[in-house]
């Protein structure tokens, strides 16, 4: 008689079983029974209980449960007593825990039993269930039989909370041959024939076909080195791995499956740690080659005492750690890495063809996108990313060790710094300076190729729009430099200057269309005050002070004699604030200027006819070589003036740039 809390024990199991563990554990029971028996005609029947309408979509019920039948030595009073005994030590020999019939317990309301035994050389029927409270077993019957052989069935039905995960009888046998594959595949003992049916089929599936000559759908591999060893806290320990092809796969992933006592313990993606083993590969037909073939994938199986040791109560993980384990010295992670470089080796040509794929693909990314990762790309080990990489995953990929470099970079140079001088200081300088150097060169590319982009949508932008007209100055505006925003709250990277001016890349201030203490119709768009950022030097007077006004391409009122938005004359104005005291930084203090401080004025919009005219003739600026702009001096307050169109702003910044592009094949 037991007295367990049942209840406490089956809330209590673990994460890792599903609910297949209870028909595996049932079949494996099957099994067992049937070597215990001796007899050669071994047998292991399992019968779908379904429950519920059909589905509209398959036509199928749902599963309910299961019945596993087998001819073996039955439940004789050693193993009724066994069944009733928590942790029973009975099949211990064959890796028994004494606990897998609980499982049956967390996934099914119900657990019935109907045995077949012999005792002295009498037949006895023995029944019972297997109990909820406080025993294991109850409800028991024992009884002669008028039987003629020895046996065992036992039902599991009632499925709890979740549904089955699988309703076809072909994909349920494929689960069950998977997770009981090392039992098939035994030279050293015989497997009994396992059949699988339900009411709505008339043949059974043999399970044991699936290895069958006559209709092969799992064929293992040849593997030239199929063991491995890692060292552990008490020895070196010793792994061998068996790969399979599995064809019509029930899912599109190959896996790595640890093994314990010959049943799969858990299994993981192959692409977990070869990234090419995502997809499924593909066996063309003897006969018509390529135009018919199969699909299969892989799985690896490792077998081991560490595994057989190692493994749960539940048989639904191991007692080791997932990836580092200091105390037994061996993960579950080196283990599936070395079982996956080994099922590599067995479809090594398709691996290779893969990789391949993959590095063309990255490749023409790195050429066609990035081209200033080129160096780096030649570097770096790409066989961590996803077979099929997007774009953004290789950018980020690349980043990330070009980021790993730096930090490398920077701590041999402060390594070096800190160290005392030695002979081979020279070198170790040569090596840091060739990195740092490779580095700047990529970090160049990138920019002169981010500088190709901008200067595409500039030229888009002074296009005709799809609704016949022009875009605004404010869109082209942002292009060059957001409007509303000044340099306090923008990164360097974040504006374009370097289109109107190179020398405004450093500049150390900047006011983009913000009003100032002036009245708001008093400010220009662009206003840069200039000093050098090397010298870090403060406000001073003798620091020239650059303007700059944008016009919407093709529009020419502001020249109209009542227009309020002369930018000629706003520039002027602006100055004599600026000389006055009027204007402060975003902190609130004074901009700094003097009698001679020079100020710049630059005038952008198209030169039309009529702008031509005023300019000419009404302010009285004198024309460009090119004839793309004008330019006056205003020696009183100090002001140099251009206007110039926004035609010549492109095509002095391609002018530029050009022999950069050129020279990256971007032009």
């Amino acid at each position: 008689m037991s007295n367990v809390n049942i209840k406490r024990l089956v809330e209590n199991i673990r994460s890792g079983t599903n609910s297949y563990t209870p028909l595996v554990e049932l079949v494996v029971n099957g099994i067992q029974a049937v070597e215990q028996r001796g007899a050669g005609d071994g047998l292991v029947e399992i019968d779908v209980l379904r429950n519920g309408q059909p589905d509209l979509t398959d036509r199928l019920e749902e599963v309910d449960g299961f019945v596993v039948k087998d001819n073996g030595v039955g439940f004789t009073k050693r193993n009724r007593d066994a069944f009733d005994t928590l942790y029973t030590d009975l099949k211990a020999a064959d890796g028994g825990k004494g606990f897998g019939r609980f499982t049956c317990l967390k996934y099914f309301e119900r657990v019935k039993v109907k045995s077949t035994f012999a005792e002295d050389g009498s037949f006895f029927d023995r029944s019972f269930r297997m109990g909820l409270g406080n025993e294991i077993v109850v409800d028991e019957k024992v009884a002669a039989s008028d039987a003629t052989d020895t046996g065992s069935e036992v039902e599991i039905s009632g499925i709890k909370s979740v549904k089955f995960p699988d309703k076809g009888l072909d994909v349920i046998s494929r689960v069950v041959v998977e997770r009981l594959l090392p039992y098939f595949v035994d030279k050293e003992r015989v497997c009994p024939r396992i059949v699988i049916r339900d009411h709505r089929s008339t043949t059974p599936i043999a399970l044991n076909d699936y290895l069958a000559r006559d209709n092969t759908q799992i064929i293992e591999l040849a593997v030239e080195n199929p063991t491995f060893s890692f060292p552990s806290t008490d020895g070196d320990r010793t792994f061998h791995v068996r790969v399979f092809k599995f064809f019509a796969p029930r899912a599109s992933k190959s896996k790595v499956a640890l093994v314990a006592h010959r049943r799969e313990v858990t299994e993981n993606p192959l692409q977990t740690y070869i990234p090419e083993f995502a997809e499924e590969f593909f066996e063309p037909s003897p006969d018509q080659g390529d135009a018919k073939g199969r699909n299969f994938v892989i799985k690896a199986y490792v077998f081991g005492d560490y595994l057989n040791e190692n493994v749960s109560l539940e048989r639904g993980e191991f007692r080791f750690q997932s990836d580092s384990d200091l105390l037994n010295g061996i993960s579950q992670t080196q283990i599936e890495q070395r079982a996956a470089e080994i099922a590599q080796s067995a479809v090594g040509a398709e691996i290779s063809e893969r990789r391949l794929r993959k590095d063309a693909r990255i490749a023409k990314y790195v050429e066609t996108q990035a081209p200033w990762h080129r160096i780096l790309s030649k570097e770096v080990d790409f066989s961590g990313l996803p077979m099929s990489p997007s774009h953004q995953e290789i950018e980020i990929f690349l980043q990330k060790k070009k980021y790993e470099r730096e930090v490398s970079t920077r701590t041999r140079v402060s390594a070096i710094l800190n160290a005392d001088e030695g002979d081979d200081l020279g070198d170790q300088i040569n090596s840091v300076i060739a990195s740092i150097s490779e580095t700047s060169k990529s970090d160049l590319i990138h920019y002169v190729s981010m500088r190709r982009c901008v200067l595409d949508l500039f030229g888009k932008a002074l296009e005709l729009g799809p609704d016949g007209k022009y875009r605004s100055e404010g869109e082209v505006h942002d292009i060059i430099f957001p409007r509303r925003a000044d340099s306090d709250g923008l990164d360097y990277n974040d504006h374009n200057l370097w289109m109107l001016d190179e020398r405004l890349n450093f500049a150390s201030y900047v006011i983009s269309d913000k009003p100032t203490e002036a009245s708001s119709l008093d400010r220009t768009d662009v206003t840069v005050f200039n000093r050098p950022v090397v010298f870090r030097a403060e406000n001073e007077p003798s620091n020239p002070v650059t303007i700059f006004e944008f016009k919407k391409p093709q529009r020419d009122d502001f020249v109209n004699p009542s227009s309020k938005e002369d930018p000629v004359n706003q520039i002027v104005r602006y100055v004599n604030l600026i000389r006055n005291g009027k204007v402060r930084n975003s902190k609130g203090r004074e901009i700094r200027v003097s009698a001679t401080t020079p100020f710049y004025g630059y005038i952008v919009c198209d030169l039309t006819p009529k702008v031509n005219e005023w300019l000419e003739f009404e302010q009285n600026f004198t024309p460009m070589a090119d004839g793309m702009g004008w330019f006056d001096w205003r020696k009183n307050i100090h002001l140099y003036m251009e206007v110039i169109s926004w035609d010549k702003l492109l095509r002095d910044a391609e002018m530029r740039n050009k022999v950069f592009f050129h020279k990256l094949g971007i032009d």
